[in-house]
């Protein structure tokens, strides 16, 4: 129990100048004596002994002792259980009060200070700093934090994810920023790093692997339960909590990212220096910068790399949204490779398709390139099933629209004119045409519509109505073939009437 100066005043008071016993001075001001022994204690007295009082527990104390010793974490539950079955007949609610007297506590353990040379070492981990809505989608918005041992400069990094790919442009980002990077990172156990750990056993991620050769750093994780041996980066970690992040108001996240660099390069360098507070964060890392690792003169490749299949519609599906391609590299397995502002469809070593980055959730990024060759290719395919319900209806149709190709003309119109009268005279009639105009030498619709309407005339017939179809074309490109009518003649053959009186 926590008291107030006041009263811890009193309690010393009534016990030197009054003369009070802890138990008058526990009754009067309505404390557990226990609170009043604390207070004395503190002020340097002894704890006063009292006369032990016979206990039901007494004559299991040994064996409590004893099990206790052995076993330090046993629950109170299980040993209540094991001294009922001896014959100990209290409550379970007093004996777990008592256990708290009796199970040995542990010794807190003390730290060294650890101390590190300029140059030599680093610390990283990840900071949650909340959510961001984008759009329909509800991102994490994650802090890399990388800061040197030696002179605590900091690089304070923001993104959407805590991804690989993430988690190594943080370390990018820093390596630039400083100039060169530490012989030695730090890293607990992020899943970023550490793909499985058994004791001292330890397995790192790969692609981690493969960017600490290319940059040339060990990477190295800190023991379980250590905090000493990280502290550096998770006070850094506090101190963007507390002195960056707090009312800070930002357009989207390139402008949050844009205030954390003037914040590393302004006011956490201008901080004291943990190990050397006459001096500054930045004058430490003047001092450290000479002695970090030189950069390569290529950077490590840190886009994300994600295998995909594509389906029956041209789009791909990356990161909760769909980018479009072009139609011709459906039913594909093709390679997704994005940056923080570009998605890129890679077909082998081709790109096929790029694309502005979006964080949304279900949204469609399209180019207009790729619905139009889209949309060309199903007009062709319509004008090709045209031909086909032609030569279905008519099948002479197919000579005169060859003929026609030879003379250069368009079959895209012709099949449409076709088609009108296919609609308006029927099958049987445009195949007589069709066949006059082949006769004829005249492979062109325009002659298959004056041998139909010089056929109606002679027949003395109205001209005909176009027929109206819905607007479906799975209605309009429908091929019906004509058939004989003769077994209908059976049907309208009259018989003699029977006569109904006979």
């Amino acid at each position: 129990m926590t008291i107030c100066a006041e009263l811890e005043a009193k309690i010393l008071r009534y016990f030197h100048v009054e003369r009070w016993l802890v138990g008058t001075i526990a009754r009067q001001l309505g404390l557990h004596h226990g609170t009043v022994d604390r207070v004395l204690s503190q002020a340097g007295l002894p704890k006063l002994a009292r006369p032990h009082r016979a206990s039901l527990l007494d004559p299991y104390l040994p064996f409590v002792r004893d099990t206790l010793e052995q076993y330090p974490t046993l629950t109170a539950s299980r040993l209540y259980a094991m001294v009922r079955e001896r014959g100990y007949a209290g409550g379970e609610d007093h004996f777990r009060h008592l256990m708290l007297h009796y199970r040995p506590r542990a010794q807190p353990e003390a730290y060294l200070r650890l101390k590190t040379l300029p140059g030599e070492q680093a610390q990283v981990d990840w900071g949650h700093f909340g959510k961001l809505t984008v759009g329909r989608a509800e991102r994490p918005l994650m802090a890399f934090v990388m800061v040197l041992s030696w002179s605590r400069q900091i690089l304070l990094r923001f993104f959407l994810d805590a991804r690989m790919a993430s988690f190594l442009r943080g370390h990018e980002a820093a390596f630039q920023a400083w100039g060169g990077l530490p012989r030695v990172l730090l890293y607990d156990n992020l899943k970023s790093a550490v793909l499985e750990r058994q004791g001292d056993a330890i397995r790192f991620h790969p692609t981690l692997l493969a960017f600490a050769a290319h940059y040339r750093f060990e990477p190295r994780p800190v023991a379980v339960a250590r905090g000493n041996e990280k502290g550096r980066v998770e006070r850094a970690i506090r101190y963007v909590r507390d002195n960056f992040f707090p009312a800070r108001t930002w357009r989207d996240l390139d402008d949050l990212n844009t205030q954390a660099d003037a914040w590393c390069r302004g006011q956490a360098a201008d901080r004291p220096c943990p190990e050397d507070r006459t001096r500054s964060v930045r004058e430490a890392f003047a001092q450290e910068q000479p002695r970090l690792l030189a950069l390569p003169e290529n950077p490590f490749a840190t886009e994300e790399r994600v295998a995909v299949k594509v389906g029956k519609t041209p789009y791909v599906r990356f990161d909760l949204n769909d980018y479009s391609l072009p139609f011709t590299h459906v039913q594909r397995l093709l390679t997704v490779v994005a940056s923080p502002q570009e998605v890129r469809v890679l077909d082998g070593a081709a790109v096929i398709a790029r694309h502005r980055r979006s964080y949304d959730k279900g949204a469609q990024i399209e180019d207009e390139v790729h619905l139009a060759q889209l949309a060309a290719r199903k007009r062709a395919a319509r004008h090709h099933r045209g031909q086909a319900r032609l030569a279905w209806a008519a099948p002479n149709s197919r000579e005169l629209l060859m003929a026609a190709a030879e003379r250069g003309e368009n079959l895209g119109s012709l099949t449409a004119a076709l088609l009108r009268l296919l609609d308006t005279y029927g099958a049987s009639e445009l195949q007589a045409a069709v066949d006059e105009a082949l006769t004829r030498g005249v492979p062109h619709p325009n002659a298959v519509r004056l041998s139909l309407e010089r056929r109606r005339e002679q027949r003395r017939q109205p001209t005909p109505l176009p027929l109206t179809l819905p607007d479906d074309p799975r209605v309009r490109e429908a091929a019906v073939r004509p058939h004989a009518l003769a077994d209908y003649d059976q049907v309208t053959t009259r018989q003699e009437p029977r006569d109904e009186r006979a």
